[in-house]
């Protein structure tokens, strides 16, 4: 499942994963799942035909990203493998950071940094002219919404069955981010 939430000139995308590191960090072993959620530049485009045609909407490069992982094999709402990357590199993830705010209280702490923008851009290393103020504004006023929508699909992740074969996987990656 993916979820989208678009501003101005960025846009927030939210999608269930089932990851299996083929390099684990020690202590990471194994299958994890739980939802990621990125912080992604978006792009209008040109329409493509009269006034009521679609208009191309481009999801580009994220920014900043949130894993709200926890192993298969722990237990349910024990967030032990929950992380966020600061800083992305291109399309490539910076280091994993474990805050323990992060995975004692995941939703209060996406709530507090989805509402505090410009502090994400600073720890990101962007330029705050990479956002508007409809984005602050509007990712502000919806993170309750996109919190809440983390919350439900956390629940449908944790009632999913496991992907047939994952306990004996080397490296799987099942999702939309």
């Amino acid at each position: 499942m993916l979820y989208l939430f678009g501003f101005d000139r960025i846009g927030v995308a939210v999608s269930d994963i089932f990851f299996v590191d083929p390099q684990p960090m020690k202590g990471q072993e194994g299958a994890e799942r739980g939802v990621r959620l990125e912080l992604r530049r978006l792009e209008t485009g040109e329409l493509k035909g009269s006034i009521y045609s679609a208009r191309p909407i481009t999801v580009d490069r994220p920014i900043w990203r949130v894993d709200l992982l926890e192993s298969v094999s722990g237990t349910p709402g024990s967030f032990d493998r929950t992380h966020h990357h600061p800083g992305v590199n291109g399309w490539e993830p910076g280091r994993r950071v474990f805050d323990p705010q992060l995975s004692q209280e995941p939703l209060k702490w996406l709530r507090e940094r989805l509402s505090d923008l410009e502090g994400v851009l600073d720890q990101a290393g962007e330029p705050r002219d990479t956002v508007s103020e409809a984005d602050v504004k509007g990712l502000r006023e919806r993170a309750p919404e996109i919190v809440e929508t983390v919350a439900r699909l956390l629940d449908a992740v944790r009632s999913s069955p496991v992907p047939e074969g994952a306990e004996v996987a080397t490296s799987v990656r099942a999702s939309w981010l």
